[in-house]
């Protein structure tokens, strides 16, 4: 007789109750599985007979057996035999009253010989289900399919044998053709766990269902209804159809119910359209019903959290560092956890038995851990696995037996919902242990290791990290101090012996860089070190530590020679900036007050750009003619820099000597535009914009072309308007450009302004908007004969100085004659 080890556990530690448990627990696990397979099968047969007998349900067979047995005195097994005509009754057990002829049946099981034994094939196998069924009955026999059903589910050892019976008994009294089991996971996704009559291809297919809408088998589930499809058309548009509707326009999901809350749906497909009648419903609810004890049966042995691919995430464990396992959990019938299973583990995950790694893989954690059964962690662990919210515990302290020895250890846990497992990792804090961690991460990061040296013993000892910084093999071991300096460069030799010498004769502490050779090349390492001393200041032991200070001193290396570049390009740039100034005053001289040109007054603003060389592509000329005219140009040459200054000065230059030797306007425009063209190569600046103007004052009349320039602006009795937009090409853009000429008569008081787009271009502004700004200022203030309408101008403006800005502004006085 074996009694409970949990019930004599008087004075025992916690730990060895609570291993106690797990040891009673697996004992009883074991006996369990022994006995689950002959009971259950018993069980279900007795049900079937009964079924068969008297056309009862399932549920009532059951009730019918354990009211026999109590009123015989048996036990539920020994009446199920009884039932089955394996044994008589006890003798003297008290019959049943003679007025329960169902009872004098059971009493005497040759009186029904067919019902005892189970209808069978030829063969004497499987029973032959559905055996008084035809192809063609118009209803079947609700009393011996069942039977013969329950009968044959007591061979199924798993679920496919659960769907091909089924299918062998529905096929041809109900014209089932295909059989798929489904079972719902904790995850909300559909598992196939059997099937028959369903090709492999699509059994694949639909293998996993992950929890989406439109789905009869999760519906059914659900709702504990069940599902009946029998308009393909319709139901295409209502659910997720498995295989062709063409193949099976008629299918039934139906529920499988059970103690608990439904788990499990069983479809069922035929290939005739013609919808399950209310008889034939009755028969596959009834059918169903049967599967549910053997469909327990099987789920009870492979349930589990959803499917993930453990060896997958072994793979991943296998190379993460630190403390890292996978759990399962292990659930009772009525859907507690009861453990964890270890599935997967990290190499560096050990238990307190010194089980290392994949060791682990296949223990519960109740067998490692006992004690931490309803603990916080143990807590934690479920509510991660419930809600999926990562359980991050506060340090702990847990007590464990290391050879023999009581240690008490500190541990900080973390543990991660995923697929329906847990990932947990853990994280010792031992003052010790967590010291080491910080002196190894502290090297590590700084690059730098410690060494000791005894001078007397001649012992020496390195930390992993300085064979790294010298890239020496452990297996050379250490160096001795007085050996480093030759390890050294030899320019670096002397310096460091002496200080080594030094070090050990007078105790002198070392802070000393040196440069040694590796097979990376040279690498820049720095010593720093101590002596302690006795009561007579020789030195005894000797701390320090080596540090690889190559990036830093890459680094400056870099910084110095970005340093030198930054000098010589500042060089430059200052002296193409003086000789652009020079240019600049001797090209374009702008006067410091307004000039008086044939009878107009005329005033200069020119504001180069705040970047670059501060001198750029626009100009302007304001020049006395010998027949007494005048000439304004300004012009815009893309670019700046020098290359834009020299092409400013050839177009300038030229521009005057054309219009001195009497060409016209446009034909200088042109002449000009093709000297652009055949001097692009030689110059980066290829284009150019230009307004150009002739003031004849005997007539007043100013005539004027532009060559994509941007219009001149008229001011006129306080209204500004902008001249006719003439046609014209920017210079140097075609061989094809045509320059057309306009002419102006100016009115005592008037204001013609000539500018460029730097005057009012805003990045990102529209240029129609731009000009309509720059006429609302001008009328503002430029009104009359006062000297700095112009200055007045350019305060309302504000150009944004991104580009250089030239402005002519010609008048004419109000009191000129």
């Amino acid at each position: 007789m074996q009694t409970d080890p949990t019930a004599s556990g008087d004075g025992a530690s916690p730990e060895v109750l609570a291993l106690a448990k797990v040891v009673a627990r697996l004992r009883a696990e074991v006996a369990d599985l022994k006995g689950l397979a002959s009971v259950a099968g018993v069980l279900e047969r007795a049900e079937g007979v009964l079924m068969a007998r008297e056309g009862v349900s399932a549920d009532a067979a059951y009730e019918t057996l354990v009211r026999r047995a109590g009123s015989r005195g048996t036990t539920l097994m020994e009446e199920c035999w009884v039932t089955l005509g394996g044994i008589r009754p006890k003798p003297g057990a008290a019959r049943p009253p003679a007025a329960d002829p169902a009872a004098d049946t059971a009493a005497d099981p040759a009186a029904h010989p067919v019902a005892a034994s189970g209808p069978t094939t030829p063969e004497g196998d499987r029973p032959a289900l559905g055996a008084d069924f035809r192809p063609g009955r118009d209803e079947p026999d609700s009393r011996t399919l069942p039977a013969g059903l329950a009968a044959a589910l007591t061979d199924a050892r798993s679920t496919d044998d659960v769907a091909e019976i089924l299918h062998e008994a529905l096929r041809l009294p109900l014209g089932v053709d295909g059989v798929m089991i489904y079972t719902l996971d904790g995850a909300g996704r559909l598992e196939l766990i059997g099937h028959s009559g369903i090709d492999a291809v699509l059994a694949a297919q639909w293998q996993d269902i992950p929890p989406l809408s439109g789905v009869a088998a999760l519906e059914a589930i659900t709702s504990g209804e069940p599902r009946w499809l029998d308009d393909p058309e319709r139901d295409a548009e209502r659910y997720r159809l498995i295989g062709s509707p063409e193949r099976w326009p008629t299918r039934a999901w139906i529920p499988v119910p059970g103690a608990g809350p439904v788990t499990c749906a069983i479809g069922f497909f035929r290939t005739a359209s013609i919808p399950f009648g209310g008889e034939e419903q009755a028969l596959l609810e009834q059918a169903v019903r049967l599967c549910g004890g053997p469909l327990r049966v099987f789920e009870h042995r492979t349930a589990g959290p959803a499917d993930l691919d453990v060896a997958a995430v072994q793979s991943i464990l296998d190379a993460v560092s630190g403390a890292v396992i996978l759990l399962a959990p292990l659930r009772s019938p009525s859907g507690e956890v009861e453990d964890y299973r270890i599935e997967a583990a990290a190499p560096e995950s050990v238990d307190v038995a010194g089980r290392r790694g994949r060791e682990l893989v296949g223990r519960r954690i109740l067998e490692t851990y006992p004690t931490v059964a309803g603990t916080p962690l143990w807590q934690g662990y479920l509510k991660a696995l419930d809600t999926g919210i990562t359980y991050e515990g506060e340090p702990f302290s847990y007590r464990e037996v290391t050879a023999g020895v009581p240690e008490t250890s500190v541990y900080s846990v973390r543990a991660t919902r995923l697929a329906g497992r847990l990932v947990v990792s853990w994280i010792r804090q031992d003052t010790a242990t967590r010291e080491l961690r910080r002196l190894a991460t502290m090297q590590r990061l700084g690059n730098l290791g410690w060494a000791d040296w005894n001078p007397g013993t001649g012992t020496v000892h390195w930390s992993d990290q300085v064979y790294a910084v010298f890239d020496r093999s452990p297996g050379l071991g250490p160096v001795p101090l007085d050996e480093l300096p030759r390890h050294v460069l030899a320019d670096d030799r002397p310096a460091l012996a002496d200080a080594v010498r030094r070090l050990l004769d007078e105790g002198v502490p070392i802070d000393r860089p040196f440069r040694i050779g590796t097979a990376d090349g040279v690498r820049h390492l720095r010593l720093v070190a101590e002596a302690e001393t006795d009561a007579y200041g020789a030195p005894v032991e000797v701390h320090g530590f080596f540090q690889d200070c190559t990036p830093q001193r890459d680094a400056e290396l870099a910084l110095r020679e970005s340093e030198r570049a930054v000098l010589v390009q500042r060089g430059v740039l200052q002296a193409e900036r003086a000789i652009a100034a020079r240019l600049q005053h001797a090209l374009l001289p702008i006067p410091e007050q307004s000039i008086e040109l044939v009878g107009l007054c005329v005033d200069i603003a020119y504001m180069p750009s705040d970047t670059g060389v501060n001198v750029g592509g626009d100009w302007y000329s304001a020049i006395e003619l010998p027949d007494k005219s005048a000439l304004f140009v300004v012009g815009d040459v893309a670019g700046h820099g020098l290359d834009a200054v020299g092409a400013m000065a050839q177009l300038r230059f030229t521009a005057k000597g054309m219009i001195i030797t009497g060409s016209a306007l446009p034909d200088a425009m042109d002449r000009l535009n093709t000297l652009l063209l055949h001097t692009a190569v030689d110059s980066a600046a290829t284009t150019a914009t230009m307004i150009m103007a002739r003031y004849r004052p005997a007539e007043r009349r100013m005539a004027w072309v532009r060559a994509g320039h941007l219009p001149p602006l008229l001011v006129r009795g306080g209204e500004a308007r902008f001249l006719p937009l003439l046609e014209g090409n920017l210079l140097g853009a075609s061989f094809d450009s045509a320059y057309v000429e306009d002419t102006l008569d100016l009115e005592p008081g008037d204001h013609l302004l000539l500018y460029t787009d730097g005057l009012v271009e805003i990045p990102g502004e529209n240029m129609d908007r731009a000009l309509d700004r720059l006429a609302a200022a001008a009328a503002e203030a430029m009104g009359g004969d006062a000297p700095d309408a112009l200055a007045r101008l350019l305060a309302a403006l504000r150009p944004t100085g991104q580009d250089d800005v030239c402005v002519l502004d010609i008048h004419l006085p109000a009191d000129a004659e």
